[in-house]
């Protein structure tokens, strides 16, 4: 049995729609179902580790700027929409997959498939294997109706505007970020090393977020997952950038809970984006470069 939510993702209209672009938060979403939950070994605050808490409320205010948002409901730990439609770890599953599942790739090796085996902190999801007619259902009831709908926003924004930028919000945890004794970074912009945007659009969210103090990094380690790859096509006139944001900058990471850096920080991100998106259709413009590692 799959018990769904009413609609598994929500998309937020502005007011008036104003700006060639969509923002996306596929891993906000907590509508922990009563199936998953009596199915998973764990305790709901532990299948929260892979949740981008909060991030949705944190992008809220590009309504105002007219720009439509896009989250997911569904947790990350139940079905992950930033990766291939089957991306299956056979380890997972009780049942016969599907000839052409892609059972081999990284993300499935770490237990970090289409559905996932572990959250965050590695722990296992389940006490053992799950039908792999359950996980197929998600894919169909979940999966492809979120990305339909995605595609559908993208393509509706190119047609207005000639040209469509897709955001890709997220966060991450912390914990292992700074290397070789160097300062954390508080967000992480992922291009697919310069190949999922055009670089003007790279450059202008970078220099709005350094403009406000935050250090920044690009696509290490987090360069873009499915959706940046896929949605990221500047020859078509449709750019994809990936937005990562320290977790710590505006939540305790043990209790999931915000801190009083919360508020701050989404007026902030509002004021980038402010900045952004009036230089957008000159920033997409067909022929300006890609974006440059």
């Amino acid at each position: 049995m799959i018990e769904k939510a009413e609609t598994p993702f929500v998309i937020r209209e502005p007011s008036r729609l104003a700006a060639p672009v969509v923002f996306n938060v596929p891993h906000a979403g907590r509508d922990y179902y009563a199936h998953f939950l009596s199915a998973s070994r764990l305790d709901a605050l532990t299948l929260r580790r892979s949740e981008d808490a909060f991030v949705d409320d944190l992008f809220a205010g590009v309504l105002g700027l007219g720009a439509p948002l896009m989250i997911a409901r569904f947790p990350r730990a139940f079905l992950d929409v930033n990766r291939e439609p089957y991306e299956l770890d056979p380890r997972l599953f009780e049942g016969r997959l599907p000839p052409f599942a892609n059972t081999r790739s990284m993300r499935v090796a770490g237990g970090l498939g289409t559905i996932p085996r572990i959250v965050g902190d590695g722990r296992e999801i389940y006490p053992g294997r799950i039908p792999a007619d359950e996980g197929l259902a998600r894919i169909e009831g979940f999966y492809k109706p979120y990305h339909q709908s995605l595609r559908a926003l993208v393509m509706r924004t190119a047609r207005e505007f000639g040209v469509a930028a897709l955001i890709d919000c997220h966060s991450m945890p912390s914990a292992g970020l700074a290397r070789d004794g160097g300062r954390r970074p508080d967000v992480i912009l992922g291009d697919r090393f310069g190949t999922s945007c055009a670089g003007a659009l790279t450059d202008r969210v970078e220099r709005e977020l350094r403009r406000h103090g935050f250090h920044v990094v690009r696509n290490k380690p987090y360069a873009g997952g499915f959706i940046t790859e896929h949605y990221g096509e500047p020859l078509a006139g449709r750019h994809a950038l990936q937005v990562e944001i320290n977790r710590a900058l505006y939540m305790n990471e043990r209790t999931l809970e915000p801190t009083n850096q919360y508020g701050r920080l989404a007026e902030t991100l509002t004021g980038v984006f402010k900045a952004v998106i009036p230089h957008l259709a000159d920033d997409l413009a067909p022929g300006r470069r890609l974006a440059a590692e």
